[in-house]
């Protein structure tokens, strides 16, 4: 591995969600990552869902409820810079590596805790999922149409913005206070937190009356038809983000309107204004209006399906998708000058490392024959 984590050893405790994906952000990094997978494996586990986030690590499978196992695990965090889980509040305690256990035996471990809720709090051990965090974060009331219900979105906002990229950066932050101090300390990130930092630019504009909570009534809403998508002639769409007057004016160009009879902050003419801007780009195909506005600043794009956009020019000239195993998969950013990011190792198959991660540990090949024998540690 390359990158300035390099030297950085992140133990993980295997789960869903966003601590997986900012684990893989400190991966593409450069620190040496180790997943403590769960043995025996769960046939329903839905921790393959989480695959596209699994890259940069070696794996262990370990049973955590044998006391061998446990003790796998705090040998493991004992020698480690990070330890990241995702339980809910109490769950590490009561398995018997929390984070008072495991800083007593390393105080220069960073404990990184993964939830929705938080460690406290009413809410801090129920269930909830990314919409339920953005729910109550005061976010998901304002995302989608108006004569429609807000809608249930993937994972990006909550679950890996607000969520494992917090993660990533409440680790980064703690790894350079121990610089400082010579001492770890524990990290509680939370999905509802990280979302609500996501909200401060609206949550701003609220505050000076600039923003409503009514949906599709204010400028990066929808609520204006120069910020919104329009379907095009073959069923595609393209997206317009024209807000400046410059490039409001070259947008209007660019679909045959002159921008002297479409005053851009004109409200009363926005009903009209987005009909006609309905109607000319119904003209064209998707890819006609992208080769139409290719060169303008217009800020029009076209709306690129997953398929789509490993191969988009752009995307393809500055690597922003790397191909692995067949698969498209998304590069590691952000790009630095003098300690570049690499995908590094493919996800591993649960259990894949155990006996080179157990050999590390001290424990020798008749350890691991016996450990494997009794259920301890397993692969697949």
């Amino acid at each position: 591995m390359t990158g300035p984590l390099t030297g950085v050893r992140v133990v993980e405790l295997a789960g869903l969600g966003p601590a997986p994906y900012g684990v893989m952000l400190l991966a593409d990094l450069g620190a040496d990552v180790v997943r403590v997978d769960r043995a025996p494996a769960d046939p329903a586990d839905l921790g393959r869902l989480m695959a596209g986030c699994w890259r940069g690590r070696r794996s262990v499978a370990v049973n955590l409820k044998h006391d061998a196992g446990l003790r796998i695990l705090l040998d493991l965090a004992d020698s480690a810079d990070v330890l990241v889980e995702g339980f809910r509040p109490g769950v590490a305690e009561r398995l018997g590596f929390g984070p008072q256990v495991c800083l007593a035996r390393n105080p220069r471990l960073v404990y990184a805790r993964m939830t929705g809720w938080g460690q406290d709090g009413p809410l801090s051990t129920a269930a909830g999922h990314d919409l339920n965090f953005l729910a109550v974060a005061g976010l998901l009331h304002g995302m989608g149409r108006a004569d429609a219900p807000p809608p249930p979105l993937p994972g990006y906002v909550g679950d890996f913005g607000g969520g494992g990229a917090f993660l990533a950066i409440g680790v980064l932050a703690a790894l350079l206070d121990r610089r400082r101090t010579g001492l770890g300390q524990v990290v509680d990130a939370s999905v509802l937190d990280g979302a609500a930092s996501l909200g401060s630019f609206v949550y701003g504009l609220a505050g000076m009356g600039e923003w409503t909570d009514e949906r599709e009534a204010n400028l990066s809403d929808g609520g204006c038809p120069f910020y919104d998508t329009y379907q095009t002639a073959d069923g595609g769409y393209v997206a317009v983000g024209a807000l400046e007057p410059r490039f409001y004016a070259e947008m209007l160009h660019g679909v045959g309107l002159d921008p002297a009879d479409w005053p851009q902050h004109d409200r009363t003419r926005w009903p009209a204004l987005r009909s006609a801007l309905t109607a000319r780009f119904a003209t064209s195909t998707r890819d006609e209006w992208a080769q139409r506005f290719a060169g303008r600043d217009a800020c029009v794009s076209p709306v690129l399906r997953l398929a789509e956009a490993p191969n988009h020019p752009h995307n393809v000239a500055r690597g922003v998708f790397e191909e692995a195993a067949g698969r498209w998969q998304p590069a590691p950013a952000p790009r630095l000058s003098r300690t570049p990011l690499s995908v590094g190792r493919p996800a591993p198959r649960i259990g894949e490392h155990t006996a080179e991660i157990l050999t590390e540990l001290g424990r020798t090949a008749d350890d691991v024959a016996r450990l494997r024998a009794i259920g301890t540690v397993g692969e697949n």
